[in-house]
């Protein structure tokens, strides 16, 4: 028997504002928090099948005594990238301009597929894109 991992569960970035990465994620991207700890975490659900984390880089350093889960944390800007429909790109252009952030690059990328980039209050790189830049199907 084979065994293969089904796809990408969660993913995570790191931001020492909670606050402000919950206010960025709810209104500009439209997620909505399911999960939060004070100064530890707060986590987003993504489509039907995955779940974004925001982490508090200086809380996950130190160890989870009532899980017992792993320390772990990065320094410095991470990336995230959110599946979109490559039709909705000028909406979500639109959507951007409305909350006052400013698109940081746009790519058309040469296998096809568009994607735009912008910064989070952390400063962490978000990409919107089309799953066309990996040859993938665009979502229903």
């Amino acid at each position: 028997m084979s065994l293969n991992v089904a796809g990408v569960l969660e993913t995570c970035i790191y931001a020492g504002d909670l606050d402000a990465a919950e206010s960025f994620y709810r209104s500009v991207l439209g997620l909505e928090a399911f999960q939060k700890a004070p100064g530890r975490h707060v986590f987003f659900r993504c489509g039907p099948h995955a779940v974004f984390l925001v982490f508090n880089p200086e809380a996950t350093a130190r160890p989870d005594m009532r899980l017992g889960v792993p320390t772990h944390g990065a320094a410095g800007p991470g990336h995230v990238t959110f599946s979109i429909r490559e039709a909705e790109l000028p909406s979500w252009r639109e959507r951007l301009a409305e909350q006052g952030v400013g698109v940081e690059k746009e790519v058309d990328w040469p296998g096809g597929g568009r994607s735009i980039y912008f910064r989070d209050p952390a400063g962490n790189s978000v990409e919107l894109a089309s799953p066309r830049i990996w040859r993938l199907p665009e979502p229903l």
